[in-house]
């Protein structure tokens, strides 16, 4: 029988209260803590978390405390990406974000799917999680928040408070609730 680890990592229902996944979280809160605590200028110190912390962070990739994770090393960022203020990422399936990529204050990318139509799995703590990729050189506006199992394209701008919804392509401007494309770059 497959942990509920194995399960949420395969894309398939699992529980969030196991205890494994607990103990994890736990982990990442603590580590995240340090991180959120670290005095300004404290960038060494800040990056040293970030490597226990995440999957990968590419060359010169930095985050702006404070930072909000659920596990952490589903987490891959590219080299030269900046994630500002207040951003969430909640990593209940690989996040993975690209080179040169611009993550503006309180984003949200969002991986975890809870039922709809079955009240008493979801009452019983059953979720899901679908992967996020964000390609090279995207710019995600203030308060943008990308759903599960999204990609957005290389060179996209996505304008500020869009909540994305479904994959955006490569370079184009798109915004809005749900975001949808409205120019070419």
């Amino acid at each position: 029988m497959a942990s509920n680890k194995d399960l949420m990592l395969s894309g398939r229902l699992y529980r969030d209260n196991d205890p494994e996944l607990l103990a994890e979280r736990r982990h990442c809160q603590q580590l995240l803590d340090r991180f959120n605590a670290t005095r300004s200028g404290d960038d060494a110190e800040r990056r040293r978390i970030l490597e226990d912390l995440l999957g990968g962070i590419g060359e010169d990739s930095w985050i702006m405390p404070r930072f909000q994770c659920d596990y952490g090393y589903l987490i891959r960022l590219g080299h030269n990406t900046f994630l500002n203020y207040d951003t969430i990422l909640m990593d209940c399936a690989p996040i993975t974000i690209g080179n040169d990529v611009s993550i503006a204050p309180r984003t949200q990318l969002l991986t975890a799917l809870h039922p709809m139509e079955d009240h008493d799995l979801r009452r019983r703590r059953y979720e899901t999680a679908a992967p996020i990729t964000i390609g090279d050189n995207v710019w995600l506006g203030a308060g943008v928040i990308v759903c599960p199992g999204v990609t957005i394209g290389s060179d996209t701008v996505v304008g500020a408070g869009s909540v994305v919804t479904r994959d955006l392509p490569d370079k184009v401007f798109a915004a809005g609730n749900p975001c949808r494309v409205i120019r070419s770059l």
